[in-house]
């Protein structure tokens, strides 16, 4: 059932009240509508829901007090504490207040249920009337792309595996007429991707399971070209340093940074933007098997420079080396990576805050001010460059885990900034992609972070 529709001759009016006219609203309304309101202790608070009925008990209206400068998920406490039905707003919005209300209310309506048996209430939706306002194009685009992206990560590994994230990827190429090519398994070290083989050929049992890059193009070959790289861990077990039960419990997750790119590549795409897109994926599982990695393994990429394996859990940023230096090798006006890197960055930021890392501080602003103007917001942590000889390798020329483990997030940036061609504007995203509990807009789970502050940055900067 479709959450948006244009009409509805039973929809449910809606009132919404600014918190500074709450006061004046309320002495306007008839005594039994005070009473009520009274009864249920509304008091006019931001944020606060109520539901008034009509002269024959059934649900006649509802109010919502509006908080001042409301976010997204402000207004996501809307549609979250109404029942299944059709609802209108009875007055005309700000173009800026009712975009945010229906991309709120196509978030909060997301739900992952694949797996769950069918139930009567699974059609059971809270449907909103189209405000006439609503930059109808742009909610539908942020709130598929984030539904792809939730569920991409929700989806467990034994259906989310290295070759399942590449259909996904193929599936969207289809959709948008763009070009895709796959490389997988051995054909890897014959075209000189060593790294990302190494670190999935422990799972390259089956070809389902093999580890893979995937390439994806779409646009005017004479447009500004832009590179997104997501790192695609689609399940990391540890390899031989193998995670405890509760720190593997989630890492179905660890493509998280790959169901952003493929998230953004689908509102880029989706928009129309006018640029040359290419994503790039290097889709692996960090298993363990007799061919895994070792800790102290030296292993090549496909820029001529060695890692030494010092953790077999630092894995992400070994695949991501070899996607890096592809991308740069096309020579792109702009690199963007997301990743779910490090705990560093969660231990730094919290899980809500994704860390944004930059090499270009007209790119980092820009990314900066448009997740604070759509409440996707990041926060710039620094490539010090005093911290970068801690990625200088012993016996080889890196190492993927630095001694003491200080500066987490900032020397797994310094490292995966040696795979960033020179003079190219990278930004790199290391994301908790994961709602630890459910909020309104938000439910606990799979979550698509900086997505859309992205794409607004590339579309100020793009679109005609």
């Amino acid at each position: 059932m479709d959450i948006f529709i244009d009409a509805d001759d039973a929809a449910v009016p809606m009132t919404l009240i600014a918190a500074s006219d709450a006061n004046d609203w309320v002495a306007e309304q008839t005594a039994p509508v005070k009473t009520w309101i009274e009864g249920t202790g509304f008091a006019g608070k931001p944020g606060r829901l109520t539901l008034l009925p009509d002269d024959d008990g059934a649900l006649g209206r509802v109010v919502f007090v509006v908080p001042e400068n409301a976010s997204v998920w402000d207004w996501a406490k809307l549609p979250n504490g109404l029942a299944a039905g059709s609802y209108r707003v009875d007055h005309a919005m700000d173009p800026g207040d009712a975009k945010k209300l229906a991309l709120a209310w196509g978030l909060e309506a997301y739900a992952f249920d694949r797996y769950k048996t069918v139930d009567e209430d699974r059609n059971a939706v809270v449907q909103l009337i189209w405000p006439g306002e609503c930059d109808r194009d742009a909610v539908e685009n942020a709130v598929r792309a984030t539904a792809l992206a939730r569920d991409l990560i929700n989806t467990p590994a034994n259906d989310m595996g290295p070759g399942d994230l590449a259909d996904a990827a193929t599936a969207l190429a289809a959709e948008f007429d763009a070009e895709i090519s796959v490389i997988t398994g051995r054909d890897l070290l014959e075209q000189n991707f060593p790294a990302i083989h190494a670190v999935g050929r422990a799972a390259g049992h089956s070809e389902s399971r093999a580890p893979r890059l995937i390439d994806l193009t779409w646009g005017n070959a004479k447009n500004p070209k832009v590179t997104l790289v997501g790192k695609g861990v689609c399940f990391d077990s540890g390899g031989l340093d193998i995670k405890g039960a509760a720190g593997m419990k989630l890492m179905k997750k660890d493509m998280g940074g790959s169901a952003q790119v493929l998230g953004l590549a689908r509102m880029v795409m989706a928009g129309g933007l006018p640029v040359r897109l290419r994503m790039l994926v290097p889709a692996v599982e960090n298993a363990i098997s007799g061919n895994a990695m070792r800790p102290l393994d030296i292993v090549p990429t496909r820029k001529g420079l060695s890692i030494e394996i010092g953790n077999t859990d630092a894995e992400g940023r070994v695949i991501l080396a070899d996607a890096l230096h592809e991308a740069s090798e096309g020579q792109p006006g702009l690199i963007i990576d997301f990743a779910t890197l490090t705990g560093a960055a969660r231990v730094a930021l919290g899980t809500e805050l994704p860390a944004l890392f930059c090499n270009d501080n007209d790119l980092a602003a820009d990314i900066l001010a448009a997740g604070e103007m759509i409440d996707d917001p990041l926060w710039r942590m620094p490539l010090w460059p005093g911290y970068d000889k801690m990625v200088n390798g012993k016996s080889a020329d890196l190492t993927n885990s630095p001694e003491g483990g200080y500066g987490g997030s900032i020397t797994a940036a310094l490292f995966l900034q040696r795979f960033v061609g020179d003079g190219t504007p990278w930004a790199h995203i290391d994301l908790m992609a994961w709602n630890l509990s459910s909020r309104p807009g938000r439910p606990e789970g799979g979550e698509a972070m900086g997505m859309r502050a992205v794409y607004m940055m590339l579309k100020k900067r793009f679109a005609k």
